[in-house]
């Protein structure tokens, strides 16, 4: 068992912390022990446990556990990214969420990490011409979860939804790497055009809480966007915009707002 232990530590140190936190989690509170054995411990991979997860979340009477979970088995296999991505996601959840203690709590509990890892299937879906199953996760992750992303969305790593209660996320939104957003966010539209319509998010960005940027325009990297604001034009990089509608304010305040996660606008406003 040791070595078997001391095995996974070497290939997959995320996982194996993931099970450490397991079994102690189960010696704290027995009555988690089916659980924690049926989501994590049963589990030989992440990647395993990532697909029960979520076929486990989505299943319904209009579509089997059992098939979810083979469609996320294949996506897995055929697509080592979407592991790396949910790793990166593991962390970025760990680093900046004051509520987050363990690797294992994103995995288990918190429906923004859940949700996200359900929409990557669906991203992965969407670009192997399976249209219809996609449609399907996207409307069983709004309905569970309360966040609406289009399987078209391109969203990158290290991504943290906060809370994640009435998220939205257009079409052809894109969202970079290491990107912070707290509930009630909506990357929309302004209209009912039918092209390209939908916000660019640059790497490092935090976007506060209630927060609406609305079309096709582009928010540069490492830019913080207050609590409430509503944004109808670019943002430059490394700035703060807030109100409504939104403007610049300030200096984004530090290399990495999504990081830092100070939502005060403090010294950084402009005079």
């Amino acid at each position: 068992m040791e070595q078997h232990r001391s095995s996974i530590a070497q290939v997959d140190p995320v996982w194996h912390r993931i099970r450490q936190e397991a079994e102690q989690a189960i010696a704290d509170e027995p009555l988690m022990g089916p659980l924690i054995h049926s989501g994590v411990l049963h589990h030989a991979s992440l990647e395993r446990a990532l697909a029960y997860r979520i076929s486990l979340k989505l299943a319904s009477s209009e579509m089997s556990e059992q098939i979810l979970r083979e469609i996320a088995d294949e996506a897995h296999e055929a697509d080592p990214s979407l592991a790396a991505a949910a790793r990166a996601d593991l962390g970025a959840v760990f680093d900046r969420d004051a509520a987050c203690h363990r690797l294992i709590q994103p995995l288990l509990y918190f429906k923004g990490f859940q949700a996200l890892q359900a929409y990557r299937i669906g991203h992965w879906l969407w670009q192997q011409g399976r249209r219809d199953m996609a449609y399907f996760f996207q409307m069983r992750i709004s309905e569970l979860f309360g966040i609406d992303i289009h399987p078209n969305a391109v969203i990158g790593r290290g991504i943290m939804i906060d809370h994640a209660h009435s998220i939205v996320i257009g079409e052809t939104a894109v969202v970079g790497d290491n990107v912070s957003m707290l509930h009630s966010v909506t990357l929309g539209g302004t209209g009912k055009e039918e092209e390209d319509r939908h916000p660019k998010i640059g790497n490092g960005v935090l976007i506060g809480a209630g927060a609406k940027v609305l079309g096709n325009i582009r928010v540069g990297n490492c830019s913080r966007i207050a609590a409430g604001s509503v944004v109808l034009k670019e943002v430059p990089p490394c700035k703060t915009v807030a109100g409504v509608p939104a403007k610049i304010v300030g200096e984004a305040g530090c290399d990495q707002p999504s990081i830092s996660m100070d939502q005060l606008l403090g010294n950084h406003l402009s005079g």
